[in-house]
């Protein structure tokens, strides 16, 4: 069974990677940056003080920070480096039948040597879920935006290869889990004590 999916993992790595051009690199590579989406995360406190308030505005920073720290937390030192599953662009077996984004000295991105779980997919939807549940006056077109850009984000990281599918959905099973606690077990019991302004 796990050498079963162990090949489907192989297969939509190689066939995702595959597809690459010179447009979809530099496009994913974009993407794929952290300081690419700032402008998000600026609309997304916007949008939490426009229909709560300063102080709740404040408060959905603080949960969405503890969000993805936790999950950054998890997904890097109790995932990666315990069950040190290598990444594509470091397993002997097709790291040389992979294409890699080129940086700009002329060396080659490949990220770490460990891949189980995708960061960047715990963190992105970890944010998605987090601001979805706080944001109820603007789920309807929120949800689905926040949802696009978080399953993008992974993508990319496929595409890059960096990371196989199981990666990007583990890690993004784990955002998903922790944004969930953070909101439920924490945020609302001071959510509960302030008063929106």
């Amino acid at each position: 069974m796990i050498e079963y999916l162990e090949s489907i993992d192989l297969a939509i790595v190689q066939m995702v990677n595959g597809w690459n051009t010179p447009f979809l690199d530099e496009l994913m590579w974009i993407v794929s940056g952290r300081i690419t989406w700032i402008p998000l995360y600026i609309f997304l406190i916007y949008l939490a003080i426009k229909q709560s308030g300063w102080k709740l505005g404040l408060l959905f920073v603080g949960g969405v920070a503890l969000s993805v720290v936790l999950a950054d937390f998890i997904s890097t030192q109790c995932m990666k480096e315990v069950i040190q599953r290598y990444r594509p662009s470091h397993n002997l077996a097709i790291r040389d039948h992979l294409h890699y984004y080129q940086l700009g000295w002329g060396d080659y991105y490949i990220g770490g040597k460990f891949g189980f779980v995708s960061s960047h997919a715990a963190n992105f939807f970890a944010i998605a879920i987090f601001s979805i549940s706080f944001l109820i006056n603007f789920k309807q077109w929120i949800a689905p935006l926040l949802i696009f850009i978080a399953v993008l984000v992974s993508f990319s990281r496929i595409y890059l290869g960096v990371h196989y599918f199981s990666d990007v959905f583990v890690g993004a099973l784990v955002g998903i889990g922790i944004s969930l606690l953070v909101y439920h077990f924490i945020f609302l019991k001071f959510h509960q004590r302030i008063k929106p302004a």
